[in-house]
């Protein structure tokens, strides 16, 4: 996961509101596991639909290599596939500015290094006008601070853990092997002692089952 320090940007408007993740990614595409392309999918049905003359907000040229998103009231809401904050992500997208969020799209935005920025109605206002005017934004991690170019500056909310994952770089698993050093190493030692057999290297491997008697002799 990229370390989230600061971010420097214009971001794309999309003032909609209680867009769900079926809209960002259609369920047809969920077959999909790998992550690396997603991205195309994004939004599909809605860039697709969209006209040549009036594009959809990220197919706009000074939009394409935007890394923020503000969007309206509860964005993200309906179900909790991870693959909509994937797409996203593989995208480019690094921020999505919002009033609200639906909870498990939250989640999935921290545990995948995109971080979710929920302002009240004025502070959004604002934000949303600069995007509007493709503006450039500056959003500060360390400090939890978002800067127009106007020289307004905002305070925004993230839980500390959060934060430092995001900063760090550090996912889920990340964050467990770390916390949990000391209880894995005693745990894979004891299982070394009582099993050995689940820690055979290929090459013991490939000798066993060269010792090993041929089916049918």
């Amino acid at each position: 996961m990229r370390k989230f320090e600061k971010l420097i940007s214009v971001a794309a408007p999309y003032n909609e509101s209680d867009v769900d993740t079926d809209a960002i990614f259609p369920a047809r595409f969920l077959l999909l596991l790998n992550r690396a392309g997603l991205g195309k999918h994004l939004f599909n049905d809605l860039r697709t639909s969209a006209s040549a003359e009036n594009p959809f907000i990220l197919d706009r040229p000074e939009f394409k290599d935007t890394q923020i998103l503000v969007a309206g009231e509860r964005f993200g809401i309906g179900s909790s596939r991870e693959h909509a904050v994937w797409a996203i992500s593989d995208v480019g997208i690094r921020c999505v500015i919002a009033r609200s969020f639906g909870d498990i799209f939250r989640a999935n935005c921290y545990k995948n290094g995109v971080l979710p920025i929920a302002l009240d109605a004025d502070d959004h206002a604002r934000v949303l006008a600069a995007a509007e005017r493709a503006e450039g934004l500056t959003i500060d991690l360390k400090t939890k601070h978002l800067s127009l170019r106007d020289g307004a500056d905002i305070a925004f909310e993230v839980p500390d853990q959060q934060r430092r994952a995001l900063m760090v770089g550090q996912d889920e698993i990340g964050a467990i092997l770390d916390e949990d050093a000391d209880t894995i190493v005693a745990f894979e030692a004891q299982q070394k002692r009582h099993m050995p057999w689940l820690y055979l290297s290929p090459e013991q491997l490939s000798s066993f089952q060269a010792d090993s008697p041929q089916k049918g002799h």
